[in-house]
């Protein structure tokens, strides 16, 4: 049996056996449901909302038919649901391919910056670059964060820490066109981003309170340059831009563990989920590496990864870890994590204005923010690769 991870609450649920929402049409004679407090919903994901009764396959037929009667009011309904959470799921989730992508970082990495700048760049560049058919899932509202970020130019205030590890996720929709043996067919992806504060990643037992690494399929690893000496030696950063000394390798070494737990990783073997590891604000360091540098150029933009160009990429990061003498990261990546690539990226293409949260009067420029997901999308047979070796 097929077992999916609810994007809203983590747990791994079968795919064929999905619950149901009532709709509140009930058959003739009784009176309709209303919706009330959910307290399985509550508990699993740390939301309050009203929502009607949930309720689960009457028969034990698999997979569960596309609708069911409610016990309750009798009517029929289509809604599907989480059968942990009870949260309303997509109807074409059953049939879809769904990594669960956890995204991390030490605090002030810019991780809730880069997220909004991603989720702008899947609806627009990334969808028109695949030809997908991309939105937001389920009965949460479109991002605030976007228009704040693009339409204010102003930086966001420090994400607070999670509710014993659940927040509100960011789920995307992603369909796409595809041509099986001759005949045009759709497949239906859902990707679900999660904002770690990095609060939560102080301490080991903060890290064993976020329930989404132990589910996640993929990891997008946020790592600031700012935080190696000998990287931050060499470019100009005023006082605001370096809010933390905790070195990478800590933070590392913590997700690290965790991920050993939650996956029941034993110490002869690697951790097996494909981890991007993404270093953020490359932009304070375009003088220092010249225009000519690879990770500065702009990479192909085909409907598909192109991995000869994510290799060099990752081969000239892994030169300038050692050159900054952050060689530990890199150790500790190769001798724990069997499928990891190297990434440099800027959200914002130029550094803000620190001390008043102001960003670039050019506006916004990303650089490579899709890239770690691309590669992770390719792991998953979401988006196709070119030049694989």
């Amino acid at each position: 049996m097929s077992r999916l991870a609810c994007p809203y609450c983590y747990h791994r649920i079968p795919a064929n056996r999905l619950w149901y929402q009532c709709s509140g049409q009930s058959a003739p004679g009784f009176k309709a449901c209303t919706a009330v407090r959910d307290p399985d919903r509550e508990r699993e994901t740390g939301l309050n909302v009203m929502s009607r009764p949930a309720y689960g396959p009457q028969r034990k037929l698999i997979p569960a038919p596309r609708k069911e009667v409610c016990p309750a009011c009798h009517g029929a309904s289509g809604i599907r649901v989480c059968p942990c959470c009870h949260t309303p799921l997509s109807v074409n989730f059953a049939e879809s391919t769904s990594p669960l992508i956890a995204m991390v970082g030490a605090k002030n990495t810019g991780k809730t910056v880069y997220l909004t700048v991603l989720s702008q760049e899947l609806r627009t560049g990334l969808r028109r670059r695949f030809g997908a058919d991309v939105r937001v899932s389920g009965d949460q509202p479109s991002p605030t964060n976007t228009a704040d970020l693009y339409s204010n130019r102003k930086l966001f205030e420090q994400t607070a820490k999670s509710n014993d590890g659940r927040r509100d996720p960011l789920v995307f929709e992603w369909r796409q066109e595809r041509q099986v043996l001759r005949r045009n067919t759709f497949k239906t992806s859902f990707l679900s981003f999660y904002d770690t504060a990095g609060e939560d990643l102080i301490r080991q037992d903060h890290v064993h309170d976020l329930q989404y690494l132990g589910a996640a399929d993929a990891l997008i690893l946020l790592l600031d340059p700012f935080m190696l000496p000998e990287a931050r030696d060499r470019v100009r950063l005023p006082d605001e831009a370096v809010k933390t000394g905790e070195p990478t390798i800590e933070v590392l070494s913590r997700i690290t563990e965790k991920l050993r737990v939650t996956h029941e990783v034993k110490a002869k073997n690697k951790i097996a989920i494909p981890v991007s590891v993404a270093f953020a604000k490359i932009d304070a360091f375009y003088d220092e590496l010249g225009s000519d540098h690879p990770v500065l150029q702009t990479p192909p933009t085909g409907p598909e990864y192109d991995d000869v160009s994510g290799q060099a990429v990752h081969e000239h990061i892994r030169a300038l870890l050692h050159e900054w003498g952050a060689d530990d990261i890199d150790t500790h990546l190769r001798f724990n994590y069997a499928n990891f690539r190297y990434f440099a990226v800027s959200a914002l293409g130029a550094q803000p204005n620190y001390a008043t949260k102001e960003i670039d009067p050019g506006g916004i420029r990303p650089h490579r923010v899709d890239e770690p997901l691309v590669w992770l999308l390719s792991k998953f047979g979401v988006v196709p690769v070119r030049g694989q070796r």
